[in-house]
């Protein structure tokens, strides 16, 4: 009977909506780290990939060694939601053939991961543009957890609908049949 009860408790928690893992977001960024003509070929970039206007990121401080300056736009990044994340993030990992180190999980149950070539995720090579490596960083979430970030009503977010990092490696090696390699 006790045998029972536990299976009967595995499956309900399994069929229940809410605990349900989704990709809230996909964080694509460019880091040129430099200012000029480069970083504008670099948003022409993740323009074409997404169809949303990149949004450019500014150096934090002056690192001499790297040639920057502090306020000087050195990356530019875009956020993308819902199915067009899910697509673009299925390219990425097809570049990295499903293949990720554990190390690429957060605590949290987020991951990221980069690649070498822009080219490589279908994108058609233009010489006046040139190559680029980007950052993919992918944001999981249950349904739920705008509990905790909207503005009227704010309320904390019970322990269980938090996703740890061996829940999103499960998810990974679920949903793309996933590899994860001890590196």
């Amino acid at each position: 009977f006790a045998n029972y009860c536990m299976m009967n408790k595995d499956s309900k928690k399994a069929d229940n909506p809410m605990r349900e893992i989704k990709i809230k977001k996909l964080c694509l960024n460019i880091c040129v780290g430099e200012s000029g003509d480069r970083l504008t070929r670099a948003s022409k970039v993740l323009e074409q990939l997404t169809a949303q206007v990149p949004v450019f990121s500014k150096a934090r401080l002056t690192v001499r060694s790297f040639g920057i300056r502090r306020n000087e736009k050195i990356s530019v990044h875009c956020t993308v939601r819902g199915a067009k994340a899910e697509e673009i993030l299925e390219k990425g990992l097809k570049v990295k053939e499903y293949e990720l180190p554990r190390s690429c999980f957060s605590p949290e149950g987020n991951f990221g991961f980069g690649i070498n070539e822009h080219i490589d995720l279908g994108i058609k090579y233009d010489p006046s543009i040139g190559i680029y490596g980007m950052d993919f960083y992918v944001v999981l979430g249950r349904s739920g957890g705008r509990v905790k970030y909207r503005r009227r009503k704010c309320s904390k977010i019970g322990f269980k609908q938090n996703i740890s990092k061996e829940e999103s490696q499960k998810w990974f090696q679920s949903k793309y049949e996933g590899i994860l390699m001890n590196r």
